[in-house]
């Protein structure tokens, strides 16, 4: 239970807090238009585009909510030598971040997801990128620039899209550096180098990830609830939050009872990007100094907010207000 009082302190406090983010930058490309023909070359509908946007995405939309919450964010990761890192900074620059710290890799282009949209229904996804692990002089570079930042930062946050950019190597070191400096590292997961986040704050994969990284199916609970043990006992993490889509989150503790969060999206119109608003949110309310119930249950507010929306979009103060006031309960 959070009176809506103590919610309003703990979204104060977020103003300000800085945090490294550390993971795969991506952008978003939206081509909207409209579907009214077959094309002559090919069974395939022409889409007479009308708008084009870009977005920022991956590890740059956990950023864009990060901003959206008041904190300032340091931004680390890795982009090609094209206009499409051009345009990113520009998006950058254009929500005001500063500390902006990007090794560019000329051999790889920077991520791009383009999504072609007609009467409101994506029609394709075209990707844009390189995966295998970057040069080891990258890696040199961003641990450099890490170990600089992070006596001032007050957490880190690790994003990994599975991009190249989170190696082995970064990802042990990245984390020897936080518990060095005594610093919060948050973690949110893909399927590869899945077992090398050991040690970290809060590692938070969603069930799906659960499932494939354990070989092992969760269809009940207690076989949700062993998966989750054997899991925190491998990563040997401060705390594991498992994101379970409708069914909320739950928090496992070592020596404690694990606790469940429900979800608080009232109608799910889009989940794109609610797992960022989670780590993002989440990672600043540690950096404020919130217990991990309440960060969580903020965050949970926060991802209920976004996936009433439609597309990608960060949550503001306002949103997880509004959450709160809907239920009462929470």
């Amino acid at each position: 239970m959070i009176p809506l009082t103590d919610v309003h302190a703990i979204l104060d406090s977020l103003v300000g807090r800085r945090v490294i983010v550390l993971g795969d930058l991506m952008l978003d490309h939206y081509l909207w238009g409209k579907a009214e023909r077959i094309s002559a070359e090919a069974p395939v509908p022409v889409v007479e585009v009308s708008r084009e946007e870009h977005r920022l995405g991956g590890a740059a939309n956990v950023v864009h909510n990060i901003i959206a919450l008041g904190g300032i964010p340091v931004v680390m990761g890795l982009v090609g030598a094209d206009s499409r890192a051009d345009t990113m900074r520009k998006l950058f620059a254009a929500r005001g971040v500063t500390e902006l710290h990007l090794v560019i890799d000329p051999d790889r282009p920077t991520t791009l997801k383009s999504r072609v949209i007609a009467h409101n229904q994506q029609v394709v996804r075209v990707d844009f990128e390189r995966t295998t692990v970057i040069p080891a002089k990258l890696e040199d570079e961003l641990l450099a620039r890490l170990a600089e930042e992070i006596p001032r930062a007050d957490a880190v946050l690790l994003e990994d899209y599975n991009k190249g950019l989170l190696s082995q190597r970064v990802i042990r070191q990245a984390i020897a550096l936080c518990r060095k400096h005594d610093k919060i590292v948050t973690v949110d997961p893909k399927f590869r180098n899945f077992f090398d986040y050991e040690g970290c704050t809060v590692f938070k994969p969603n069930v799906r990830e659960l499932e494939k990284n354990l070989g092992t199916a969760v269809d009940t609970d207690e076989e949700f609830l062993a998966a989750a043990h054997e899991l925190l006992e491998r990563i040997d993490c401060g705390h594991l939050i498992i994101t379970r889509g409708e069914k909320g989150l739950s928090i496992f503790t070592p020596g404690q009872e694990p606790v469940n969060i429900p979800t608080f999206a009232q109608e799910v119109y889009d989940v794109s990007g609610a797992g960022d608003t989670v780590i993002g949110a989440l990672t600043l309310c540690l950096a404020a100094g919130c217990a991990i119930a309440d960060a969580a249950i903020v965050a949970n507010h926060a991802a209920g907010s976004v996936c009433g929306k439609v597309g990608i979009h960060p949550a503001h103060p306002d949103d997880i207000l509004s959450s709160f006031r809907n239920h009462q309960a929470f």
